[in-house]
C-alpha cells in the first residue's frame, strides 16, 4: 500500500510542478521539479523513497534511452558519429582521469581510486534537462544533437568506469587490460542485442499478425516492454551493456516503423500516444525523484563539524568548474582535429564552444550512480569518505543546472517569432490535422470527415494566400456574428410557430434543448462543452424511455420546425436588406445547408460527429505543438503563438458549415 501512495503522490507532484511551470516559464522545468521534490523532502521528514540503481536504470533510463534512440535523427547521427564518440568515450575517460587527479590534490582525504569514482560518474551528461533549458532559449541544433547523441553512449561509458573505480576500492584491486576488454564486450555486445532483439520482436509481431492476432492494444503493449525486455536480457543473460542495447534497439525501431509505415499505422499512432504520456511522466518523476534525494544525501555532510559548509561549497564549485573545463578544452581541441584531420567545414565560434560546455549538465545518473556505492569494502571497513562523495556529486549536480540556466540564455540569439516565419509550423499542423480526420474516418462519419477535411484545406490555402492571421481573425469575427443573428431570428420564428402550431410538453422540451445546443456552439469554453455533454446525456436518457410513436411524431414535428425557421429567415435577409452583403449571404448559405440536411433526413448526431472529428483534430495539433516543445526544437514564445492559432482555427472550424 506505501509503494501505490508514494506512486500516486509523485504523480500528484508532477502535476503540479508542470502547473507551475507554466506561470514561471523562464525557469527550466527540471529546476522547479528538483526545488518540489526538496521541499516536500524538508517538509514531510519522514517520506522516503529508495530505489536501487539497477531498478532505477530499468524503470526509468531504459524506456528513455530508448524512445531517445527511436527517435533521433539517423543522419545526423551518422554525420556526427566522431563528435559523438569522442564526447561519450574519450571526454568521459579524460574528464575521470584528469578531474580524477584533481580531486585527490584538492581533497587528500578521498582515495584516488574514490575520485576517480566520482569524476567517472560525473561524465554522463543528462539530455532531460537540457531539453527544459532548449525550451525557452534557442540552442544551434547541431549542438543538441550533439549533446542528445552523446547522452545516448555516455551513460553506458560512465557507468562502466564508475564500476571498476569503485571495484578498485572494494577489493583493491584493478586492471586496465581487463577494464578495457570488458569495456569493449559490453559495449559490443549490447548493441548486438539491441539490434537483433529489435528484429526478432518485430518478426513476432509479424508472425502473430499472420495467425490472425490483429488485437492494436496488445502490439502496443509488446512495443512499450520492448526496452524493459532488451535491457533485462542484455545485463542479467549476457552481463553486457543494457544502456547501449536498448538505444541500439530504438534506432534499429525506428527504421522498421519506416518500412513498414503504412502497415501498422493505426498502432503506431496508439503507441505513439501512449509514449508521449509514459516519456512525459518518466522525465518528470526522474527530478522529482533527484529533488528528493538530495536533503537524505547531503543532510549528514552539513551538520558534520569536519568540514565548514562554506568549504564544501567551494568544492563543489571548484569541482564543478574543473568539469566544465575540461569539456570546455575537450570541445575546442576536438573541433580543431575534426577540421584539420577530417576536413569538417562546419564553422564553430568560441560562442559556441562555450554553449556545449555549458548543454553538458548532469543530472539524474550521476545520482542514481553515487547513491549506489556501497557502504563497506571487502575486509569490513567502512567506503572512504562517501556522505562527502554524495554531497560533492549532488553540488556539481545543482551547479550545472544553474550555470546553463543563467548563462545559456545570455549566450543564445532567440530566433524571430514573426507570424510569417511560422508558416512551415503551422501547415505541419494543418496536415497532421488532416491525418488524425482520415485516421478516424469510417463509413458512418465519412461525409462530415470530408467536410472537415476540405474545411482545413481552405484554412490552409487562406492563410498562405495572406502571410498572415489577420484574415483568419476577420473571417472568423464575420462568422461569429452571422451565427449571433441567426441565433436571434431563430429564436424569434421558432417562438413564432409554437405559438401557431402549438407543442406538447416533450416536444417543447425537445425544441428547447435544440435551441440552447446551437446557441452554446457559439461559445467553445471548456465549461460549456462540459454543460452540453451533460445535457445530452440527460437528454438521451429522457429519450430511450419513451415510446416509438411518440420519438417518430417529435422527430416529424423538429423537421416541420426546421423547414419553417430556415425559409423564414432566408426571406426575412433578402426582404429587409438591413444587413452587409456578406452576412447576408452567409446567413442565407448556412440555413439552405441546414434545410437541405433536414430534408434528407440527416442524422440528428451529425453535430456531435462533426464536433467530435474537430476536436481530435485540435488535439492532435496541440499534442504536435507539445513535442516540438518537449523536443526543444520551439521556444516558449513560438509554441504560445502556435497555442493561440490552433485556438483561432478551432474557433472557425467548428463555427463554420461547408458551403
Amino acid at each position: 500500500m506505501e509503494i501505490l501512495i508514494s506512486i500516486l503522490f509523485l504523480l500528484v507532484l508532477l502535476l503540479i510542478t508542470n502547473v507551475l511551470a507554466h506561470y514561471i516559464p523562464f525557469i527550466p522545468i527540471a529546476l522547479i521539479q528538483i526545488a518540489v521534490g526538496i521541499i516536500v523532502a524538508l517538509v514531510a521528514q519522514n517520506f522516503t523513497i529508495e530505489i536501487e540503481s539497477e531498478w532505477f536504470l530499468l524503470l526509468f533510463i531504459a524506456p528513455l534511452l530508448y524512445y531517445d534512440g527511436a527517435h533521433f535523427p539517423r543522419e545526423q547521427l551518422w554525420k556526427m558519429r566522431l563528435p559523438i564518440l569522442g564526447n561519450a568515450i574519450l571526454l568521459v575517460l579524460l574528464t575521470t582521469i584528469l578531474g580524477g587527479l584533481f580531486v585527490h590534490w584538492m581533497i587528500p582525504s578521498i582515495p584516488l581510486a574514490a575520485a576517480f569514482a566520482l569524476m567517472a560518474i560525473l561524465s554522463p551528461t543528462d539530455p532531460v534537462a537540457v531539453n527544459g533549458i532548449a525550451k525557452r532559449v534557442h540552442i544551434p541544433e547541431r549542438i543538441m544533437n550533439l549533446v542528445r547523441g552523446e547522452s545516448l553512449i555516455n551513460d553506458a561509458s560512465g557507468l562502466i568506469a564508475f564500476k571498476y573505480a569503485v571495484a578498485a576500492i572494494v577489493t583493491g584491486y584493478f586492471s586496465i587490460q581487463s577494464a578495457t576488454t570488458d569495456f569493449l564486450y559490453m559495449f559490443f555486445i549490447g548493441a548486438l542485442i539491441g539490434v537483433f532483439g529489435a528484429i526478432a520482436l518485430f518478426w513476432i509481431r509479424l508472425h502473430l499478425r499472420r495467425i490472425g492476432i490483429v488485437d492494436v492494444t496488445f502490439y502496443v503493449l509488446l512495443q512499450v516492454l520492448t526496452p524493459f525486455i532488451l535491457f533485462f536480457l542484455s545485463e542479467e543473460l549476457f552481463h553486457a551493456s543494457g544502456v547501449i542495447s536498448v538505444v541500439a534497439g530504438g534506432i534499429i525501431a525506428s527504421i522498421i516503423k519506416e518500412k513498414a509505415e503504412s502497415i501498422i499505422a493505426q498502432e503506431q499512432v496508439v503507441t505513439q500516444h501512449v509514449w508521449s504520456i509514459l516519456t512525459f511522466t518518466l522525465n518528470g518523476i526522474i527530478f522529482i525523484l533527484l529533488g528528493l534525494m538530495l536533503p537524505t544525501a547531503t543532510n549528514s555532510v552539513l551538520v558534520s563539524e569536519e568540514i565548514r559548509n562554506s568549504v564544501l561549497i567551494l568544492y563543489v564549485l571548484a569541482i564543478g568548474l574543473i568539469v566544465l573545463f575540461i569539456r570546455f578544452l575537450w570541445t575546442m581541441f576536438f573541433n580543431l582535429v575534426d577540421k584539420r584531420r577530417f576536413k569538417n567545414n562546419d564553422i564553430s565560434t568560441f560562442k559556441d564552444h562555450i554553449i556545449t560546455t555549458l548543454v553538458g549538465v548532469r543530472g539524474t545518473i550521476t545520482m542514481v550512480g553515487i547513491l549506489s556505492l556501497p557502504l563497506v569494502i571487502n575486509g569490513g571497513g567502512l567506503f572512504p569518505e562517501r556522505q562527502l562523495l554524495l554531497f560533492l556529486a549532488a553540488g556539481v549536480i545543482l551547479f550545472t543546472l544553474i550555470m546553463a540556466t543563467l548563462f545559456l540564455p545570455l549566450l543564445s540569439t532567440q530566433e524571430p517569432t514573426l507570424q510569417t516565419n511560422l508558416m512551415r509550423e503551422k501547415r505541419k499542423m494543418i496536415e497532421h490535422a488532416i491525418h488524425s480526420i482520415q485516421l478516424e474516418t469510417v463509413e458512418e462519419n465519412a461525409p462530415i470527415a470530408l467536410s472537415l477535411i476540405n474545411q482545413y484545406k481552405a484554412m490552409l490555402l487562406n492563410i498562405e494566400r495572406e502571410q498572415s492571421e489577420g484574415a483568419l481573425q476577420t473571417y472568423k469575427q464575420r462568422i461569429l456574428e452571422a451565427r449571433k443573428l441567426g441565433m436571434e431570428l431563430e429564436i424569434y420564428y421558432t417562438n413564432q410557430y409554437m405559438a401557431e402550431h402549438g407543442f406538447n410538453q416533450l416536444t417543447q422540451s425537445e425544441v428547447n434543448y435544440i435551441l440552447k445546443e446551437r446557441k452554446d456552439t457559439l461559445n467553445n469554453r471548456s465549461f460549456t462543452l462540459l454543460k452540453r455533454r451533460l445535457r445530452y446525456f440527460l437528454r438521451e436518457r429522457k429519450l430511450s424511455k419513451l415510446p416509438a410513436n411518440a420519438i417518430e411524431h417529435i422527430n416529424h414535428t423538429k423537421k416541420e420546425l426546421i423547414d419553417y425557421v430556415a425559409s423564414s429567415i432566408i426571406r426575412h435577409v433578402r426582404e429587409t436588406k438591413d444587413y452587409p452583403s456578406d452576412i447576408a449571404q452567409r446567413l442565407e448559405m448556412h440555413y439552405r445547408h441546414l434545410q437541405y440536411a433536414s430534408n434528407k433526413m440527416v442524422p440528428s448526431n451529425q453535430e456531435e460527429l462533426k464536433e467530435h472529428l474537430a476536436l481530435i483534430a485540435i488535439e492532435a495539433q496541440r499534442s504536435l505543438i507539445n513535442e516540438w516543445y518537449q523536443a526543444g526544437n520551439i521556444n516558449g514564445e513560438v509554441a504560445k503563438e502556435l497555442r493561440r492559432f490552433v485556438n483561432n482555427l478551432e474557433s472557425v472550424i467548428l463555427l463554420e458549415e461547408e458551403e
